[in-house]
């Protein structure tokens, strides 16, 4: 299935003249750059959770650019981002793809923001790929379904994931359902912008878009990242979501005390997109964890 067309939906997307396309190997990567870079040891880099796109930065990117310099991509098989093979989604292959591009475009980041499933993927560089910096996860998807669901969501996934008729079912449903915004409410419990929502609606509305999330879905493994959470020696900041629905702040506790160096922070009264429905709260929540990660290095 195709990615969306840049010149046709992607003529609302924020920040298009921020945009490049950098091919890599058979890939064409959708990346947006912005920001000043003052003061700064390296790039920070943004990356989205399963079925959004950098969008989900709009608001949030610019805030942080205005002290570092900020590179956000649509991941593999998502939005913009074209030629990735559907069944090289796992979260090690995505941490593979993800590494490539940083080495295409000669960038380092110093800390890596994820979130939702982006805050796995940034795991997973620090794991396989020498990442040693700083990592914030945004409503951050670590903590593996319990019991029987761990094997059972997957496999539900990977059986959709084989039938191409799936993300054009989905995506013909979203209407049915109360349209992209009762849906992104229901799912999330967050309250955004019209310019997120259109966005949204037009990802959720687009089969190659869908496919790729349900490719992302079928193909992640979250036990075996649990299983290895402990060789992560990072800096890691969880700022969640208090009514997130999607991941319960228990998970999110959970993921937490699995990870050496972690510590959770609360946000009241937001949801799962937490990042664009507060985006300078969590900027100065980040902020502040990097000013701590920079002021412990220099200790050292």
């Amino acid at each position: 299935m195709s990615a969306l067309d840049w010149s046709r939906e992607g003529l609302i997307w924020p920040h298009r003249a921020a945009s490049q396309f950098v091919p890599v190997g058979a890939a064409r990567w959708h990346v947006q750059r912005m920001g000043s870079g003052r003061g700064d040891k390296g790039p920070l880099l943004l990356l989205h959770g399963t079925g959004a796109s950098v969008h989900s930065w709009r608001s949030l990117m610019p805030l942080l650019a205005t002290r570092h310099d900020v590179i956000a991509m649509d991941l593999p098989r998502h939005a913009f981002t074209t030629g990735h093979d559907a069944y090289a989604m796992s979260l090690p292959a995505m941490a593979r793809e993800v590494a490539r591009l940083m080495e295409a475009l000669a960038v380092t980041p110093a800390a890596i923001i994820g979130h939702s499933a982006g805050a796995a993927i940034a795991l997973q560089l620090a794991l396989d790929h020498a990442h040693t910096g700083p990592i914030i996860g945004l409503s951050a998807a670590l903590r593996p379904f319990p019991g029987a669901m761990a094997q059972i969501f997957p496999a539900i996934a990977k059986t959709l994931f084989v039938n191409p008729l799936v993300p054009r079912i989905f995506t013909g449903s979203i209407d049915l359902v109360g349209g992209a915004e009762r849906f992104m409410w229901r799912s999330t419990h967050s309250r955004i912008d019209r310019e997120g929502i259109a966005c949204y609606a037009r990802l959720l509305k687009h089969p190659g878009h869908a496919g790729g999330a349900l490719a992302m879905m079928a193909n992640w493994d979250l036990p075996a990242l649990r299983e290895q959470m402990g060789a992560v020696t990072n800096p890691v900041l969880l700022l969640h979501g208090a009514n997130d629905p999607a991941i319960p702040p228990d998970w999110a506790r959970d993921a937490a005390g699995w990870l050496p160096n972690a510590r959770l922070e609360l946000l009241p009264g937001l949801g799962h997109l937490a990042h664009e429905e507060a985006p300078e709260l969590a900027a100065s929540h980040i902020a502040a964890f990097l000013a701590g990660a920079d002021a412990g290095e220099a200790q050292r």
